[in-house]
């Protein structure tokens, strides 16, 4: 019987805490950014010529995957011709 009550008392603690209302770490009003957060979220001109950096990024990545798949086939040719040559 003891061990049935401690059970109630747990899972009433439980849902007494899924049951509240508003906790405490909710968003507050919205404030208005300043001069300084409006002029660090400016496009800034002398960063231009960097924009491009992701999609080169991209494009060497795709050349590298295809490389290493390249050397692969080419490796597992050899190791099929070299088996094939010695079954022979």
């Amino acid at each position: 019987m003891a061990d049935r009550s401690s059970k109630y008392v747990f899972l009433s603690g439980f849902r007494s805490r899924l049951q509240e209302p508003n906790p405490p770490f909710r968003r507050g009003y919205h404030v208005e950014l300043g001069a300084r957060e409006k002029a660090l979220l400016e496009e800034d001109p002398a960063l231009k010529r960097f924009k491009s950096y992701k999609y080169s990024v991209k494009k060497a990545s795709k050349v590298g995957n295809a490389l290493t798949f390249l050397v692969l086939a080419a490796c597992g040719y050899e190791i099929l011709t070299s088996a094939a040559s010695k079954a022979l």
